[in-house]
């Protein structure tokens, strides 16, 4: 099945532009922080736990947004591109020109929830809990993207659903990006709507594990069907690959989290 070569714009206002990727990080943005503000007025969740304002949830809104971008930025630049970066240093800034990196967003993304907590004095567990609830919508939007733009590709295959991506080749393909779509997206999202309205944020840091672990055996699994990028290839004897390899401290940090709220005292 060929894929229509979509115009990666997709809205153009006069001067403005803009593209596939930018409207899905936005509307991810914005639905997460509406599910928040739901989250958080959900005084049952709580229990002893302060609830984080509306106030809050703005500016946090705003300090996720901020990590999501330098840390993405910089997680692609370090990761996937540090030997061009090193030699066009000015380029770094360039992040019109595309460019980002998952893992490295997250880590923005969780250091900019863990700061703001500290500053409110909330619980910074139960936000980066909060957080996770709300992320997989973002990566659904993101990896749909990611197929409308026709990037990121998986490898060559016969299976009836393959298809031929204009970029890519004459060779059908796995659909990658909906793989992604429903394991990091829709399933997570719907396994931690089911553990947040049955355990609620009673054992702060357990959601954030949850999330952490499965989107690392998530990101595994669909590596398998992924094509490599192309100027690092497979790591390691032909198997491994980078998203493989930065999805294993994630999903040890996430056992971590698991753990610890486990063994923690519940907030009834």
């Amino acid at each position: 099945m060929l894929l229509p070569d979509f115009d990666p714009v997709a809205l153009t206002l006069g001067p403005l532009v803009i593209r596939w990727y930018a409207l899905a990080y936005s509307l991810g943005l914005i639905a997460g922080w509406f599910y928040a503000r739901k989250l958080a007025g959900n005084a049952a969740l709580w229990g002893t736990l302060k609830q984080p304002g509306n106030n809050d949830l703005d500016d946090l809104l705003v300090y996720v947004a901020l990590g999501i971008v330098l840390g993405g930025r910089l997680g692609f630049v370090v990761f996937y591109h540090a030997e061009y970066y090193l030699a066009h240093p000015l380029e770094v800034f360039q992040v019109w020109k595309g460019g980002m990196a998952f893992h490295g967003g997250l880590f923005g993304a969780g250091l900019a929830v863990m700061l703001l907590a500290r500053a409110r004095g909330l619980n910074p567990f139960a936000l980066l809990d909060v957080a996770a609830c709300v992320a997989p919508i973002g990566l659904f939007l993101g990896r749909i993207a990611n197929f409308v733009n026709g990037e990121l590709w998986g490898r060559p295959s016969d299976v009836p659903w393959a298809f031929i991506f204009p970029r890519a080749g004459p060779e059908p393909r796995h659909p990658s990006q909906l793989y992604e779509a429903g394991l990091e997206g829709l399933f997570l999202l719907v396994l931690l709507a089911f553990l947040v309205r049955r355990l609620g944020f009673l054992r702060p840091g357990l959601l954030a594990g949850v999330f952490g672990l499965g989107y690392a055996l998530a990101r595994i699994t669909a590596e398998c069907f992924r094509e490599p990028d192309r100027h690092l290839g497979f790591l390691y004897g032909g198997w491994l690959t980078m998203g493989m390899l930065l999805s294993l401290p994630m999903a040890l940090i996430g056992l971590w989290l698991i753990r610890r709220a486990l063994q923690g005292e519940k907030r009834a």
